[in-house]
Parts: C-alpha cells; structure tokens; sequence
C-alpha cells in the first residue's frame, strides 16, 4: 500500500494527538491574560478548597457552515428563508474535529481526570475541581475579587496558559479571565405610598397621542394603541411560544403575574407557564421575594403574545460568590449554564427575552465571541433572541463633562456592553412619551462593540448614520467599525406592574425587551396562522425593511462618560435603533416572504 505525503502527515498528528508528549517534557504557553477591569479590585489569594465547574470549549470544526445556515435562512431574499435547522443538525455542525476531542481527553486524563461530563455535541467539557487543581491545570493562581460598587465577589485569575502540544484543540477555558456580573438592566421603581395606592401625575404629551396613554402610567392599552396590535387576536390553536430568562436570584411571582392579568389582561387570568429550574434555580413563592426584574418581564411579555406557550427559566450559579460558603457547584456564570440547558434541548420556544448584561470589557474577547457563537445556533434553529440594551448610555449614563470612564486598561473610552454587541441577538433600545422620544430619565445603552465587526446587514445602515456626524465627533472614544447598537426600540419607562401585590410602576430598556418579544410573538403568530414558519433571526429582515413597519424616532441622545454621547436622528441610530414596531405594517411585510 502507497501513501502520499498529506495522509502520512496526516497520520503522524492522529497518533500524536492519541500520545501526547510525557508530562514533565510539557512546555507551556500562555493563552489568554486580562488586567483587572474597572470597578474591580483584588482582596486575596483563592482559597485551595473552592470548588469550581471547570468548562473546556473545545473548536466548534464547522462554525462557518452553521453561520452561512444562519444568514440563508435569515435573509427574507434569500430562496431559504425560514429553513430552519433542526437540533440534530446544529450539533453537528459545531461538533469538534476527533483530534481536538481526543488531544483535550488526553490532556485532563494526564492529570488524572476522568470523571467527565460533554454538551451533546461534545464542543464543552465540564469537570469539577478544586482550585488548587485547577491553577495546576492552567499553569495560574487565582484569587478573590471584589466588585466596588456593589460588594459582589468573584474568584478568578487575569491569566491562564496551556501546554503547547494542545496545537489548538482547546479554544478556551472557564471561569478564568471573565468578570462579567451579568446585572440586569436598571429597573427605577415608583415606590408607592404608605396607604398602599399610588398617585400618578400625568405626562404632558402631544394631543396626537392615543387617549389611553399617561405616560407616568403606562398600561397595556396604551402600548397596543401605540404600537397599534390593539384588536388583533392570535390563535390558540397554532404552536407559537416565548420564554423569559432569570438570573441573580429573580423570581416571577405567580401572585403578582395573575393580579397583572385581573388589571390587564383578563383573557389570559388563571393560564400557566412552564417553568425550568436550571443550575438550582429556586423558584420562591413567599410574599417579598418577588424579583423587580422577572415579575416585570414575564408580566408584559405573557400579556402581550397570550395565549402563546410561555417559558420561564430560573437559573441558578450567580454572584455574589461568598469565599466562607464553599459549595462545589457555584460557576458565577449563569449564562454557560443556561445556554447549555437551551442548546441541549429539542423544544425551544421561538422567541426569548433577556434583560441582562454587563460591560463588553469584562468578557474576555474569546469567551464573548464563543457565547455569542452559541446564541447563533439557536437563531439557526428559528429562535428570536432580544436583548436589552441596558440603561447606561453610552457608558456610564453621566454627561458631566468633568467626569470621564476609565477602562481596566487606564484607558478613557466609551464602554459598549455584552451581549449587545454580539451580531447575532436582537438589542431593544428604549423611548419615553409621544412623539416618542429617547429615554432620558435614565439612558437608552448606546454604541458600537470594541470585539465585533459591524455585520453585513447592517453596514450600509451604521456607515450612513456615522457620515451625519460631525467630522471627528468622539474619535478615539469608540470602535466606528463596530457592531452598532440597538437594531430597535420600545417604550421603557414609567410601566405599570405588580410587585409584592402592590402596584407601582417601572423603568429600563428591561422593560423595551420583553414588550419588544412580545409584538415578535404577534408576529410569529400572524405567519404560522399563514402556515410559515417562525420569524427566527430578525436582524437581516429589519435592516432590509430599512425603516418600514417602524416608527422613527429623531430626537434625544444617550449620554455617557463625560459626554452627550450619540444622538437620536432620521433612520437608524445607536441610540433607538430604527425605532419602535408598528404592527399594522409589520404583520403585512412579515407575510411576503
């Protein structure tokens, strides 16, 4: 038998990657490092005993394919639009070559680990550890940081390296270099008064706007007038769904949720939802641990899109880590756990609201770009992701011009956020009254992703808006070449809700998101009545609309370190996007393709 030079070669790495060299002869080479990110300090060396859940992301060998998949059955031109994959075929699209599968088992197995657990697509490894074991793995020492503002901490390392002779079968690993809290996006609560009713004074509008609108009171009426899905009803008998994500500890009240539905929604008093535990997500129902940001998410986005099926995922694993009570499942990483349970499972509903994130310079570039891969399997699989902006401008919210935000690199820039600028989710700024403004009682998250580049579809839309800035405006202080952000807005303040049986009022692109879903579920619901399939991932139909089915909003700005920041104009921008829905449009347009 004759082989040629590419198949000896190509033998040579299979049996090198079966036998990797003798441990002591490992040479080792440093794989990804941080400096302390803004806001964090370092208290002191980890504990030898903490217990972590080691991940191990191995190369997704075919990540190019699935997203070429992901824009084909994205693109309303395109003659796949709306092919969805299935799971089976997601998975193996981002399965890992064998020989990084087996370079990877035989690098923990020279450490006498074993005891392993895989994604179903093999393209995560998880194994718990020790720490000590762990900076014995990575070559690392880690130690106990603490978050200033807010007290939370977290153990971590600002630099792992790995051996050589790995040659690329492992893409990163966690939790290291990853700081991210994952807060939810500001909610401002209207407190009520002590007699237990609140005293809303009325918002001074245009006489154009609905009758049923008080903007300091903002209802389920007004927003179905507004937005204009008032009077549509949306079957019971078609397979439409939506889910709502929890973390930090965030319960949806069913108290709460059915008293929201008696004052709003009366059609849809006494229905259920589903409800996943994930990572020891508790789901507590005693009066006073009702969660601001889950009641508020599961009450607009179950009114708005019932009788759809409706989700509602408590996960578990998130800070603070508190370094006197070791327990050998705590990760401080919500997201991996619930992205592990979604991606793993057959049935997913078909839109997803979270109102969660953190600054961009607290994920480390590797981990923001393989989680974001990860949210790209789900639009591939017809899933609408929606994201909140977040409520910071374009950084920090403040526009004190003697007042400027470091980076953890001594650097004075705008600080994007994460997930925002990751180019495969939907990112919902928000607006205030009517004609609908930019947000200003706090700030609508603005900007443009230091990590991703500005993706194809919306290219023509992000250049077109920066040529309307003045020349030079803001140069060095963001990435013009960056992912923009948000693709669309809703109103985000003064929403009316129930939180601990009482009613009081709320404000936060975490409240744009979950109505933002909710118009997607109306949506869906109006092709699938059609006998189409789910919209799925929405950025490329937006951006081809440009503007059609939206109503544009051109005034206001998002300020931010030191700043006014971007500013609210004609067409898309960075502040509301390319506006708020208009469903009397949009559920024509979604019917053409």
């Amino acid at each position: 038998m004759r082989f040629n030079i590419v198949e000896c070669l190509a033998l040579l790495a299979t049996a090198f990657a079966l036998s990797p060299p003798e441990k002591r002869d490992w040479v080792y080479a440093r794989h990804d490092s941080s400096a302390i990110p803004r806001g964090w300090k370092l208290v002191a060396p980890a504990p030898d005993s903490a217990m972590v859940k080691l991940r191990i992301a191995l190369p997704q060998s075919r990540f190019e394919e699935l997203e070429n998949h992901l824009y084909e059955v994205s693109d309303p031109s395109h003659s796949r639009y709306g092919e969805h994959l299935s799971v089976e075929e997601v998975h193996e699209l981002v399965a890992p070559h064998p020989e990084h599968l087996d370079s990877a088992k035989n690098w923990l197995a020279a450490h006498g680990l074993t005891d392993l657990t895989f994604t179903p697509a093999s393209d995560w490894i998880h194994v718990h550890l020790p720490i000590r074991k762990v900076e014995e793995l990575l070559m690392t020492k880690y130690h106990i940081f603490e978050h200033e503002e807010s007290g939370d901490t977290l153990i971590r390392t600002l630099e792992y390296s790995l051996p050589e002779w790995l040659n690329g079968a492992v893409e990163l690993v966690a939790p290291t270099n990853s700081f991210a809290l994952y807060k939810p996006a500001r909610s401002t609560i209207s407190w009520p008064s002590d007699s237990g009713s609140e005293t809303v004074s009325s918002f001074s509008s245009s006489a154009d706007a609905p009758a049923s609108c008080d903007f300091k009171d903002v209802t389920l009426a007004c927003l179905a007038d507004l937005y204009k899905f008032a009077g549509y009803t949306p079957s019971a008998k078609v397979k439409n769904s939506i889910g709502i994500t929890g973390y930090l500890d965030q319960y949806a009240n069913n108290v709460d949720l059915e008293l929201f539905y008696e004052d709003q929604k009366p059609a849809a008093a006494g229905s259920k939802y589903n409800y996943y535990s994930i990572n020891g997500g508790q789901n507590d129902q005693t009066n006073g641990t009702a969660g601001v940001e889950a009641n508020l998410d599961v009450q607009w986005a179950y009114s708005v899109s019932y009788p759809a099926n409706q989700t509602f995922w408590s996960t578990g694993g998130s800070p603070p880590f508190i370094p006197s009570e070791w327990t050998p499942t705590d990760t401080n990483e919500p997201y991996a756990e619930w992205l592990d349970f979604v991606l793993a499972s057959k049935k997913v509903p078909i839109v997803i609201s979270t109102s969660y994130g953190d600054e961009e310079q607290t994920v480390p570039k590797n981990y923001a770009l393989r989680t974001c891969a990860q949210f790209a399997q789900l639009g591939a699989r017809g899933v609408s992701l929606l994201f909140s902006s977040g409520d910071y401008g374009v950084g920090d919210g403040n526009e004190d011009p003697g007042y400027t935000t470091v980076t953890g690199t001594n650097t004075t820039k705008f600080l994007p956020t994460y997930p925002a600028g990751c180019p495969f989710v939907t990112v919902v700024g928000g607006t205030y009254g009517y004609p609908e403004v930019a947000v200003s009682r706090f700030y609508s998250g603005s900007g443009f992703s230091n990590y991703f580049p500005s993706p194809a579809y919306q290219t023509a839309a992000v250049q077109g808006y920066l040529r309307s800035l003045p020349k030079g405006l803001y140069k060095g202080l963001y990435n013009p070449s960056g992912r923009g952000y948000p693709d669309v807005a809703a109103q985000s303040d003064y929403y009316r809700f129930y939180y601990n049986t009482v009613l009081r009022h709320v404000g936060g692109t975490s409240a744009s998101s979950p109505l933002f879903a909710g118009v997607v579920s109306l949506l869906n619901d109006v092709r699938l009545q059609a006998g189409k399939s789910p919209l799925g991932f929405l950025n490329p139909l937006i951006y081809q609309l440009k503007g059609k089915g939206f109503n544009d909003v051109t005034s206001g700005n998002a300020a931010g370190c030191g700043t006014p920041g971007f500013n609210a104009t004609a067409g898309w921008d960075p502040v509301t996007g390319f506006g708020t829905p208009d469903f009397s449009i949009l559920k024509q347009l979604v019917l053409k393709h």
